[in-house]
């Protein structure tokens, strides 16, 4: 076991930012989020999957809602009602009842500035510790997109919280039903959540889980703060052995925030390509000119010309950017070979016609050459 150190909050979080692929919440709410846990002399203690006893009980879970609606909260006035009323640990200790017993460990369900801090801050309170992993290696959008559907562990039971306390317990084995139920509770009633899902043994984290990617958020995060700007596009290709697909400029955008997510079309010109990315909250396709280039889970990310990870709602027309796209997690990759993970991970979820196929075959057999 070790802890993540205070001095380790900029790199998490930068890191953070380029791994959630355009989601998973923004930097300023896990700034907040770290900074009042350091004020608070809370500890994050952080241990690895293998770590873990076979037969430890571990549960995922995380905050819900649109990214563009949770930008519009003010986090300093979350967070600290988070002090008295905190609803991802209001929802574990139903998760808690509901199972007839206490949870040991908690793990991600996703990389990204908001879900990993909200996490950490989790466990500090409860004094258990955080799993260095989670089911993506990067955020989605939908709660069944996960490389732990497609090694057999199940999505249910799912209790959910609102910001009004208004809680469901969801136990079906229809896949879809749990995202679309907590959809539509956090659209009616203020548009922010939380859940507990996937409850598994230590056995079974063992065989799902990508592992060490909070460690692996902190040290990228570490090698971008010491690089120039210009370097950084370079450094996070290299580090998650990708591609500069397009440096460029986004021409046009497309977008509409609709049943709980935020879904966008963004265009990026070079001036002999247009990079087009489909939006779902995260970054979920890539077509390079009109070849497909990069479907989810493999990943995709957008730089800043200052080096840092854009929100998918924070991309404007105009904005200078490069788009480098990366292998998903091989765990990942076999999830969505599953025949039950390739439905959960379909891209008619985020209204694509397309297959899954690796990056590199994608890359390679179309002839796109980057």
């Amino acid at each position: 076991m070790k802890r993540v150190s205070y001095e380790d909050i900029e790199a998490l979080i930068e890191g953070a930012a380029i791994l959630g692929t355009g989601g998973g919440g923004d930097r300023e709410f896990g700034l907040a989020i770290l900074k009042n846990d350091v004020r608070r002399k809370r500890e994050w203690k952080l241990v690895g999957p293998s770590e873990v006893p076979n037969n430890s009980l571990v549960v995922s879970g995380g905050i819900m809602g649109s990214v563009k609606a949770l930008k519009e909260k003010s986090v300093e006035e979350i967070v600290e009602k988070w002090e008295e009323d905190f609803e991802l640990l209001n929802v574990t200790k139903v998760m808690e009842r509901y199972l007839g017993r206490k949870i040991d460990y908690f793990v991600p369900f996703e990389i990204g500035c908001l879900n990993t801090p909200v996490i950490m801050t989790l466990c500090s309170r409860m004094d258990i510790p955080m799993v260095d992993g989670d089911a993506l290696g990067r955020a989605a959008p939908e709660t069944q997109m996960t490389s732990f559907i497609g090694h057999g562990i199940r999505l249910c039971p799912m209790p959910l919280i609102d910001a009004s306390k208004n809680l469901i317990v969801v136990d079906s084995d229809d896949i879809f039903l749990p995202d679309e139920i907590g959809r539509w509770l956090i659209t009616r009633s203020g548009q922010m959540g939380a859940n507990n899902h996937y409850p598994m043994t230590g056995e079974q984290l063992k065989k799902a889980v990508i592992p060490n990617t909070v460690t692996k958020a902190i040290e990228l995060g570490y090698r971008i703060l010491s690089s120039k700007p210009e370097d950084v596009p370079h450094v996070v290709a290299d580090f998650m052995n990708g591609k500069i697909l397009i440096k460029g400029r986004v021409s046009s955008i497309e977008e509409e925030d609709r049943g709980g997510f935020f879904f966008k079309y963004a265009f990026i010109d070079d001036g002999k390509h247009t990079v087009k990315i489909t939006i779902k909250n995260e970054y979920m396709m890539a077509r390079y000119d009109e070849d497909v280039a990069t479907i989810f889970p493999d990943m995709i990310m957008v730089l800043s010309e200052e080096g840092k990870g854009v929100m998918s709602t924070d991309l404007v027309e105009g904005m200078e950017v490069t788009v480098i796209v990366a292998p998903a997690h091989e765990r990942l990759r076999e999830a969505v070979r599953d025949p039950l993970g390739k439905i959960a991970m379909s891209s008619k979820r985020f209204g694509e016609e397309v297959e899954y196929m690796e990056l590199e075959k994608l890359l390679n057999e179309r002839g796109i050459q980057i």
